[in-house]
């Protein structure tokens, strides 16, 4: 619960490298929670995890510039 929390409150951080770090803390609670989950047999757990870590993936990568972006005067 504490790995979820500090992600959490880097990920908001407007500092990119915070947020970059925040995220892997994320993805890091996410398996975690995973692990206890199947130990507990908590399979509704597992299932969250797994797509709250696909959705932390998207996240993430709809958040990159995309570098043939061109901007217009």
């Amino acid at each position: 619960m504490i790995v979820t929390i500090i992600a959490a409150w880097l990920i908001a951080s407007q500092d990119k490298r915070r947020r970059k770090f925040g995220f892997w803390c994320s993805l890091f609670s996410n398996f975690l929670w995973l692990v206890w989950g199947w130990h507990a047999h908590a399979h509704a757990l597992v299932v969250l995890q797994i797509a709250l870590a696909a959705l932390n993936i998207r996240g993430a990568n709809k958040n990159e510039p995309e570098s043939n972006v061109k901007l217009e005067a």
